[in-house]
């Protein structure tokens, strides 16, 4: 995955959210809120993007679905710490929510790992919209101030998709990228060769 031998332009913006994460921790360290805000923005809109251009060009791969989850989580996980250093407030008042999320959240990726030897790449509908609604969330109690329905509807979606996902790991006996979700994954050609 992190190889750079035949790299495609979708694999490079996939690639830039790992490279970033180190300076965006540098920026927390630094106490740069609104640098930190603009370049993690910067970082979203790169998940934007790479998904559309492979698409676009033709140009999908496993690797490229690998690098762009791989990314995604870094991204999450780098804009959740730059939540938590800025806002600790908001985050020491809603912790048990935050708690109730993150460990099925946690479950899924214990278990992909178990089952996969590494992370899911399914990119479903529900997981696009959990990004979306994620990354609008953690932008906006960044550039603004957290908003309370924003937050309790983000985590309402990100556990219906963590539970999808979860499902789909115990539908698909082997890896498999870009799965549009259950209902899809049952009419999946990849699912019937099991």
């Amino acid at each position: 995955m992190l190889t750079f031998k035949n790299y495609n332009i979708a694999d490079w913006f996939s690639f830039y959210r790992i490279v970033a994460s180190p300076i965006l921790l540098t920026l927390i360290w630094f106490d740069l809120r609104l640098v930190f805000t603009w370049l993690l923005l910067i970082s979203y809109c790169t998940d934007a993007i790479d998904g559309h251009l492979a698409r676009k060009l033709k140009i999908t791969s496993p690797r490229g679905s690998q690098l762009d989850s791989f990314g995604d989580q870094i991204t999450l996980i780098i804009g959740l710490i730059g939540l938590f250093y800025f806002e600790t407030d908001f985050i020491k008042t809603n912790r048990v929510l935050i708690g109730i999320a993150f460990i099925p959240y946690i479950i899924q990726m214990v278990i992909a790992y178990f089952k996969y030897g590494k992370a899911t790449a399914f990119h479903t509908y529900l997981a696009k919209l959990s990004a979306i609604i994620q990354s609008i969330f953690i932008l906006w109690a960044l550039f603004f101030t957290p908003e309370p329905v924003l937050f309790y509807i983000m985590i309402g979606i990100g556990l219906i998709e963590t539970f999808e996902e979860i499902a789909l790991i115990f539908l698909y006996d082997n890896w498999v990228a870009d799965v549009k979700g259950v209902f899809w994954a049952l009419q999946d050609k990849r699912l019937k060769k099991r």
